[in-house]
């Protein structure tokens, strides 16, 4: 974890245009509230992560779930008094809003920015939560809550393998896949766990789309010297066709035997049982039982006359004997041999496949979806629209949402602060919204134009209680963005992340 001293002005980002939509923020009393954290800092570790979630047609992100709010249990929820801001409000415009239009507007769409924040748990689980693409000077960077990218075991550390998917669907990309590069949230959020600062604004790399995984057909010795992903094909040949495939020096590579399903050991007894010879010694024929039962005597010994070379050459458990006449003999014991049986072998030939990235490299997060303005020290009791993709259970057991597509909530906030204890919230904003895990992260929108998709976020879902004490969540909180936040939010988008594909 590395901790970001501020100058005494804030941070100073590069392009007027984002400058001057952040102005109104008195930074100095920020001084070194920023911690940043590498997601994926070099090109290896980017590469391993779109690998991981991309690989199979992208099935690691079919496999995550909602990040579960029982984690986040709270109890003794009290409502405290009003908000202070502790510096003037001040915001960043939306992308695409830097010169205002005004626009009426009547109807509810979802914003394009948001999507589904991916990671893999300090338990080694695979989860999601939500989260908007924001305003940066690169248009790079993502807002979600602080749990949604730092680890909360009390380790200090970011989560792994951390992406942005926007417009996610059900395993597709439509604007590409956008790994995590770096993290900004509030120190105390940071170390201590402090949840009424659990945001967090995560810049990313280019993103990532069109075919992702190619397979190519190659030879037996590119396929054991490739590295990466592969896989084998098999197409069932006759016998005839293994055996000179076998034997052919060029192809002997390309030819397997599957020897099916072994055969399982019975007694007479079990249904499908089937009975079998199986050579001895004498000694253990003799010794064998008369009747029905595994390891019983299978009839009389077999007598044998054979050849001379046969005579020499047989190595097996039977007796070898000449008669007066001196004929070669070989008696042969047996014994029962119950079995079920199994799967008669197959014979097969193998095409091998390496399986590489076609990677197309589709530009920059909020050139494709645009990216929500950013406002701070906002009047409580202000209209917002929330967003996010609900899919974990109430407590009762209940599971209101799929979590396949987002959903909204609409209302006032709070006009009092809300206290949790158990996750040391001492203020935190609060609005009335029946939604599920998987919501955490999703933004809080004011002004929000239904005809542009474009509003400021002013926070960012934290956790999803149930105040009137039903055993359905009907509550969400997020901490205020405050001067601290903005300067945190400052330095994040002013940080340059670069592409993945050269």
């Amino acid at each position: 974890m590395k901790r970001i001293l501020l100058p005494a002005g804030g941070a100073i980002l590069a392009t007027g245009l984002l400058a001057a939509g952040l102005a109104g923020t008195a930074a100095a009393n920020a001084s070194g509230d920023v911690a940043s954290d590498a997601l994926a800092k070099t090109q290896a570790q980017a590469e391993e992560t779109l690998n991981f979630w991309t690989k199979s047609n992208n099935a690691a992100l079919t496999q995550a779930v909602a990040f579960n709010p029982d984690s986040l249990e709270v109890e003794k929820i009290s409502r405290g008094g009003g908000y202070s801001a502790d510096t003037k409000p001040g915001s960043s415009l939306p992308i695409g809003e830097e010169k205002k239009v005004a626009v009426k507007s009547q109807n509810v769409n979802m914003p394009k920015t948001i999507g589904k924040v991916f990671f893999e748990g300090r338990d080694g689980k695979l989860y999601y939560c939500s989260g908007t693409s924001v305003q940066s000077q690169y248009r790079n960077l993502v807002a979600t809550a602080g749990h949604c990218v730092y680890d909360i075991a009390g380790n200090d550390e970011v989560v792994s393998r951390w992406v942005f998917v926007p417009g996610y669907y059900q395993g597709k990309t439509p604007y590409g896949v956008y790994v995590g590069k770096q993290a900004f949230t509030h120190y105390d959020f940071d170390v201590y766990e402090d949840f009424d600062r659990d945001y967090a604004f995560a810049t990313v790399y280019n993103g990532i789309g069109g075919s992702l995984r190619q397979p190519t057909k190659v030879d037996r010795k590119a396929y054991d010297a490739f590295q990466g992903e592969k896989f084998v094909k098999d197409t069932t040949v006759s016998e005839d066709e293994y055996t000179k495939g076998k034997l052919d020096p060029a192809t002997t590579d390309y030819y397997d035997v599957d020897p099916g399903q072994a055969e399982e050991a019975s007694g007479p007894d079990f249904p499908g049982a089937v009975v079998d010879r199986f050579e001895v010694a004498k000694r253990w024929y003799d010794a064998a039982p008369v009747g029905r039962a595994r390891g019983a005597k299978f009839g009389e010994p077999v007598v044998e006359n054979v050849t001379r070379d046969t005579y020499n050459d047989y190595r097996g458990p039977g007796s070898k004997s000449r008669d007066a006449a001196g004929n070669y003999i070989i008696t042969h014991y047996y014994i029962q041999k119950w079995y079920k049986p199994g799967k008669v072998a197959r014979f097969v030939r193998l095409e091998f496949y390496t399986v590489s990235a076609a990677l197309k490299d589709v530009g920059r997060l909020g050139d494709n979806v645009g990216g929500q303005g950013v406002a701070w020290n906002q009047a409580p009791g202000k209209v917002v629209r929330t967003f996010g993709y609900p899919f974990g259970p109430n407590p009762d057991g209940s599971k209101p949402y799929t979590g396949v597509t987002p959903k909204w909530c609409y209302g006032k906030t709070a006009s009092k602060v809300v206290k949790i204890p158990a996750r040391k919230v001492e203020e935190q904003q609060s609005l009335k919204c029946a939604v599920t895990a998987g919501y955490d992260g999703g933004p809080w929108l004011a002004n929000y134009s239904n005809a542009k998709r474009l509003g400021y976020v002013t926070g960012v879902t934290s956790l999803i209680v149930d105040l009137d004490g039903n055993k359905r969540y009907d509550t969400i909180t997020s901490p205020i963005f405050d001067g601290e936040t903005a300067a945190i939010y400052k330095a994040a988008a002013a940080s340059w992340s670069g592409k993945l594909v050269k």
